[in-house]
């Protein structure tokens, strides 16, 4: 069932992310304490809300918007991915959809994703934070990319 693998990838990367981001925002108290230093300086735990989309690009198109692409998206892919033959393709779509799914209900809850992963290096501070969503949308793209069909490995 080509459908089992998409479905499974997605649903471990929207609960993974949701559980990540309820841990940092409630139990570690991050909307009190805005910020807490993991591994100074290459991880900190950052408050921080966006309401558009890659480094707050079209904040001002509205919630509804992002949500309603979200989806839309989402079920694209959902479809794309049952003509995929390569299990890995179909399990990099499911992160895909897990991570827009992740961002997509903390619009509806929050009004805007919550971020909270900030990464430094070298004496670069890095200004912008991001989540397990985030991560999971970038897995599944790189998987695409990288995984282009062309193995002949079949599930």
């Amino acid at each position: 069932m080509r459908a089992g693998v998409v479905v499974a990838a997605a649903c471990a990367a929207f609960l993974l992310d949701q559980a990540s981001k309820w841990y940092v925002l409630l139990a570690l108290d991050l909307r009190e304490r805005l910020a807490i230093d993991v591994a100074p300086p290459f991880l900190r735990f950052t408050l921080a809300w966006n309401t558009g989309a890659n480094f707050g690009f079209a904040a001002d198109i509205g919630r509804g918007v992002w949500i309603t692409a979200a989806l839309a998206i989402s079920v694209g892919l959902a479809i794309w991915s049952q003509k995929m033959p390569q299990v890995w393709r179909r399990a990099s779509v499911g992160l895909l959809i897990g991570g827009a799914l992740g961002n997509a209900l903390d619009r509806a809850i929050h009004g805007a994703v919550f971020d909270f992963l900030n990464m430094s290096c070298c004496g670069i501070r890095n200004p912008y934070a991001f989540n397990v969503a985030d991560v999971c949308i970038f897995a599944g793209a790189a998987g695409l990319i990288l995984l282009d069909g062309s193995d002949k490995q079949r599930a």
